[in-house]
């Protein structure tokens, strides 16, 4: 602040007395504004004083007052820039997405989950049974589409609907590091396989999708068979528990047997059979990707076992297949025998809970026998009532598989079977 100039103005009557003292003698004293007492000059001298009102001070205390306030005037204002900076840095640098969700929820007109607050920063972040809703998904999406911690996201059982699974669906076009997302439970349906299956069109991050229990039906699998075909990054996908049945099998097949990408399929508890049943089957045949397909507590019959059969015949990569619960026949397990007959790679087959009858089991197991390359593991026969001639028959096949493991219900005392070899 700079100085202000001083200019000489003349002596004015004081108001300790009608007049100044004249020339020589001695001018009384006078009292200033706070209390200390200044001597009158003579009425001929000029004095000097402050533009400004107020009490006169000596020009030397005058000038250190100005400075001092100056200085305290421009410490407070440097310590208010500092906090006014710290307050901006911290509203636009928001590295979680904490501020983001707490706007997103005030916007949308719901209560913030504390457990999220407190685990943005996680790897894995499970919120499955927190009754988010269409809205609460909403309002967490837009912070986790920016989240760099978390890279497996559990929302199984939050009843999203279309919307939410829409909203979680945009947030995965954007984001790069989420790589495993569970939305079993939610009630998707077709507007929300739309949703995802535009998703898996960009997204080329996430690996793992379990979408088990969400009311797809063969209007979804229109959707879901358009992301097999552009896809080819998504390693493992859970669809089992919803209602895909015949119309989506003829659907999937196809789709199946064009993906390059995925290792694991679970397609269990889907109402498949008939023509639905044998495109799938066709469609494994032509995979040369997939590793692992549960096909369980489905309807194939003996139709979708023999197409099972002559898949098994030329897929070399498959090394796990599940047909547990399909009503499959001593007919069926006789097809799925020949394709056990030449197939190299399967390493664990299960066909439990089928009435293949001992015979089927039998037949299964011969094939295996002439098959000194197969690579079984693990076979499971559980809950199938076998007879005698299939002890003796599970002796011989160890000496030449003695890793095999093989599951029954066999509990005779005359049944010799190795009891580390069966579980």
């Amino acid at each position: 602040m700079p100085k202000l100039p001083l200019s000489p103005v003349p002596e004015q009557e004081t108001d300790v007395g009608d007049r100044l003292p004249s020339r020589g003698t001695p001018a009384p004293a006078r009292l200033g504004s706070g209390g200390s007492a200044t001597s009158l000059r003579p009425a001929d001298e000029p004095q000097t004083v402050h533009e400004e009102s107020g009490p006169c001070y000596p020009e030397n205390a005058g000038n250190d007052s100005e400075e001092e306030e100056e200085e305290e005037e421009e410490q407070r204002d440097e310590d208010w820039d500092t906090d006014l900076e710290i307050e901006d840095s911290k509203t636009s640098h928001d590295p979680t997405g904490k501020a983001k969700y707490l706007n997103t929820c005030r916007m949308h007109g719901v209560v913030p989950i504390s457990y999220f607050l407190r685990h943005m920063k996680d790897s894995e972040l499970t919120l499955k049974h927190y009754g988010l809703g269409p809205k609460g998904a909403k309002a967490l999406a837009p912070s986790l589409a920016n989240n760099t911690s978390i890279v497996k996201l559990n929302l199984s059982d939050n009843w999203l609907d279309g919307e939410g699974a829409a909203a979680v669906a945009e947030m995965l076009k954007e984001n790069c590091y989420i790589s495993d997302v569970d939305l079993s439970e939610n009630r998707i349906g077709v507007k929300g396989a739309k949703a995802l299956s535009s998703m898996l069109g960009e997204n080329r991050t996430l690996l793992t999708l379990k979408l088990s229990g969400n009311e797809l039906d063969e209007r979804a699998a229109k959707y879901l068979a358009d992301a097999f075909v552009i896809n080819n990054k998504l390693e493992s996908l859970d669809l089992s528990h919803n209602m895909l049945e015949e119309l989506a099998g003829g659907v999937l097949g196809p789709a199946i047997a064009e993906n390059v990408g995925l290792k694991e399929l679970d397609l269990s508890w889907n109402h498949f059979r008939g023509k639905g049943a044998v495109a799938i089957a066709k469609g494994l045949g032509a995979n040369i990707f997939l590793r692992v397909l549960d096909l369980s507590y489905n309807g194939f019959g003996n139709g979708g076992a023999t197409a099972l059969g002559e898949a098994l015949k030329v897929n070399n990569v498959l090394e796990e297949l599940n047909v547990g619960n399909n009503r499959i026949s001593l007919e069926g397990a006789l097809c799925l025998a020949l394709g056990l007959k030449e197939n190299k790679t399967l390493k664990i087959f299960s066909v439990a809970r089928n009435p293949i009858q001992s015979e089927g089991c039998v037949g299964i197991l011969k094939a295996l026998q002439a098959n000194p390359n197969a690579a079984l593991e693990v076979l499971d026969f559980s809950e199938i009532v076998v007879k005698q001639d299939f002890a003796g028959l599970c002796d011989g096949i160890q000496v030449i598989f003695p890793s095999l493991q093989i599951k029954h219900n066999w509990s005779s005392r005359s049944f010799k079977t190795d009891p580390s070899k069966v579980f």
